[in-house]
């Protein structure tokens, strides 16, 4: 069979990457990835050499979205603001994007793990840095990044098991501007003191 001129790797690995968020990484085959895209497995065996090729692809281009939303927020060049511009980006997908909890589920697969600690470090320098650029010395920002990226990774939770909860603070113009508020805001960090 030739060569499918109109599918590319990417494309293959994209694919893949939203079908792992839809069933997990087990969802991740072949044959159904090939009649989703509507192509044949000759198609696919141009660009990989096997299935575990593929979840490696996706996984890749998944560390990439991480690159890419860095990227983005960088256009910002205020910290508080780039700080609720990102929340917000990352908050409201989660709530469409199951690949997260998918990659947090199988967390202790070996092509899974080191990507998923690159890109949790990635991002946790990330937002460290960008409380860092607020004001925050080191020890803070960290501590402020851990607890950002802890709060995301909630709400990617209830998204996924319980997204009634999310459905009024949502609704709320406010509510992630609350959280991003109780994350800057020193006044209020140490009540009762």
């Amino acid at each position: 069979m030739g060569k499918d001129t109109r599918l590319s790797a990417d494309d293959w690995a994209a694919e893949a990457l939203t079908v792992l968020g839809e069933k997990g990484l087990t969802g991740v085959a072949v044959e159904p990835i090939a009649a989703r895209l509507g192509a044949t497995k000759g198609s696919f065996y141009w660009h990989f050499a096997n299935r575990n090729a593929l979840v490696e692809a996706a996984l890749a281009r998944w560390e990439q979205v991480t690159e890419g939303i860095v990227t983005a927020m960088d256009e910002e060049p205020d910290p508080k603001r780039r700080l609720r511009r990102l929340f917000r980006h990352v908050v409201t997908g989660a709530t469409s994007n199951g690949v997260e909890l998918a990659l947090l589920g199988t967390a202790d697969d070996p092509r899974v793990a080191p990507v998923l600690r690159r890109v949790t470090q990635r991002r946790l320098r990330y937002v460290a840095d960008t409380f860092a650029a607020i004001g925050f010395d080191e020890r803070a920002a960290r501590q402020r990044a851990v607890l950002a990226y802890t709060a995301y990774l909630g709400h990617v939770q209830l998204a996924s098991t319980a997204p009634d909860e999310l459905a009024e603070p949502m609704a709320d113009p406010d509510y992630l501007d609350l959280v991003v508020d109780g994350l800057v805001h020193t006044g209020l960090d140490r009540l009762g003191e």
